[in-house]
């Protein structure tokens, strides 16, 4: 074939180009309903999706307000539904899962319980974000500092001295309170018998050892960060 005819019927490159750019109306119509159904099958995903995030779940929450250190009986809980993208982590689905545990902060009425709200072995780590953390029992020598403190405080325990001319030596920094317990309050931490508020804080594990064995030769304090 002469090179005329075979240059005249071969496509040329700006024929290709164009031919990519704009396709003919059958191909137009294949790549939109391609989309139009890519779109479609996106849409019903995301409905699956919210649908059972809006699903409701069965949830322990607290039947009337209930105070730190409060061991948690069975007429403080109720069951009820939430919806599923409302329900904290953590939350508690039984009541047994709470039923006789010590409460480690203050809860609402009508609040859902979550784990974070109990104490167990857990918590020691949660305050300090140690994993050599330690949980001691400490009763303080004066009451009136006992009642200032909050779950959460920073504070510094020391060791009280009777005799003036003996220095208070310092056994731990930076321990976190875990849980306190109202004056006249009966809880797991404080029966109600005993002299001193006690206090529960979180602290490493050798200040924990020192501080649980100073606390039985003598009363202790804290100072609050």
């Amino acid at each position: 074939m002469p090179a005329l005819f075979r240059s005249e019927l071969s496509p040329r490159l700006v024929d290709r180009v164009r031919h990519l750019t704009h396709p003919g109306w059958a191909r137009s119509i294949i790549i939109r309903r391609a989309v139009s159904t890519a779109l479609v099958i996106a849409a019903i995903i995301t409905a699956v999706v919210d649908h059972r995030s809006d699903e409701s779940r069965a949830v322990v929450v607290a039947a009337h307000d209930l105070l730190p250190g409060h061991t948690v009986a069975p007429e403080d809980l109720t069951v009820t539904s939430a919806p599923g993208g409302l329900v904290p982590t953590g939350a508690l689905r039984m009541t047994a899962d709470a039923i006789g545990r010590t409460l480690v902060g203050r809860v609402r009425g009508g609040e859902i319980l979550t784990d974070v709200r109990l104490l167990s072995a857990h918590l020691p780590t949660q305050l300090t974000g140690r994993r050599d953390a330690r949980l001691v029992p400490v009763a303080l020598a004066d009451d009136t500092v006992a009642s200032l403190l909050r779950e959460g405080d920073v504070v510094d325990v020391l060791t009280v001295r009777d005799n003036d001319s003996a220095p208070s030596a310092v056994l731990a920094r930076g321990a976190i309170v875990a849980l306190t317990v109202g004056p006249g309050s009966a809880s797991a931490l404080s029966p109600g018998s005993g002299p001193g508020r006690p206090v529960l804080l979180a602290m490493d594990e050798g200040d924990a050892h020192q501080v649980a064995a100073a606390g039985l030769d003598g009363p202790l304090t804290v100072v609050v960060h």
